[in-house]
């Protein structure tokens, strides 16, 4: 089998970089894209406010408490959204394998397409110049032979860094990691692996296929093969989308049936928008609910024909909702979500996409 050449290129600290490059005056200063009130939540932190410990889905008082000088800016999705068509331009320069994971972060699949470089860390340097020169920008690039060690490898030397990988190195760099590094291991199965004497990726290789099916279930090859440094998932240009959704954190809680219907109209709303604006027909409609003691529950019901309506798609949420009351303690967050797409709906992003 030909050896592949696989590159993952991840923007450094996305969205606040975007914002320090239109605000000079934000250069230097720990800064935060979200909300800075009681009840926001830290959409990206800069490496500025990363020193602090400020970290991306932490409650705003808790990174103000860390970090007094933190800054907040509200989110510019529309900006990043154009700025990131704009990264994903120039791989196309490059090759038409491109696997998008988010707004700032990419699989690409140099195998046959290295043209007069003749190597993929050539290109991976050549376009994270682009992205620099064309953006204002920096990149860290992950060059290797499968996706696992590339993203790996696009970590290592992060922010503005290139790091290769190669298939004699790829075993043992793996032994060495603790497996909460792992990309595909969450933290419920690295709290799981610790508990069963996996802290390492070689303690991950002692396990024979049999013990991991037994505590893992179909995940188990997977984590086979990449204690080994061995990942066969190719670069997937088209995936089907998995779900669509909005949320809303609310500053005081909900505890009226009135406010929580009127709140659930201004989701259901701007969820319909953006399913309708992406030309999104789903059959299962999900409420998630989290109350002020921070307990969280959801709800999901699959209808027998496709949603038609932004109508029928509140009725449903309020549906899911109406068991739920009395609010007992209030609620602080309101959501919907939308799943069970038309098979025929693909797109280049494989991740659950939250609109905002």
């Amino acid at each position: 089998m030909e050896q592949r050449r696989i590159v993952h290129i991840d923007m450094d600290a996305f969205y606040t970089s975007v914002e320090q490059r239109d605000d000079p005056s934000l250069r230097g200063r720990p800064l935060a894209v979200g909300r800075g009130e009681a009840r926001g939540v830290v959409a990206a932190a800069s490496y500025e406010a990363r020193r602090f410990g400020v970290r991306s889905a932490m409650p705003s008082v808790t990174a103000k408490r860390l970090c007094p000088e933190l800054v907040f800016v509200p989110a510019r999705f529309d900006v990043y959204r154009s700025v990131s068509a704009q990264i994903h331009d120039i791989f196309s320069r490059y090759t038409p394998l491109i696997q998008p994971l988010s707004l700032d972060e990419a699989y690409l699949d140099l195998t046959d397409h290295l043209g007069a470089y003749g190597s993929a860390t050539l290109v991976a340097d050549r376009i994270r110049a682009d992205i620099h020169a064309e953006t204002g920008l920096t990149a860290s690039a992950g060059v290797s032979y499968n996706r696992f060690l590339a993203k790996l490898a696009s970590d290592y030397r992060k922010p503005d860094g290139l790091f290769v990988i190669t298939p004699a190195m790829g075993p043992d760099f793996v032994s060495s990691l603790p497996v909460d590094a792992f990309h595909g291991i969450g933290p419920a199965t690295a709290r799981k692996m610790r508990a069963l004497g996996i802290e390492t990726g070689a303690d991950l290789r002692e396990r024979d296929i049999e013990t991991l099916t037994r505590h893992f279930g179909k995940a188990a090859a997977f984590y086979h093969g990449i204690s080994r440094g061995i990942d066969h998932r190719p670069v997937v240009v088209n995936r089907e989308r998995k779900s669509l959704g909005t949320e809303q954190t609310y500053l005081q809680d909900l505890t009226s049936e009135a406010d929580a219907h009127k709140a659930l109209a201004q989701i259901a709303a701007k969820l319909w928008t953006g399913a309708e604006r992406r030309q999104l027909q789903a059959r299962t409609v999900t409420l998630k609910v989290k109350y002020a003691d921070f307990r969280q529950i959801t709800r999901a019901r699959t209808l027998s024909a496709l949603v038609p309506s932004e109508e029928i798609l509140l009725e449903t949420g309020q549906s899911l909702m109406a068991p739920l009351f009395p609010f007992v303690p209030g609620v602080r967050l309101l959501g919907l979500t939308l799943s069970g797409f038309h098979a025929a709906e693909t797109v280049s992003c494989d991740q659950m996409e939250l609109l905002f």
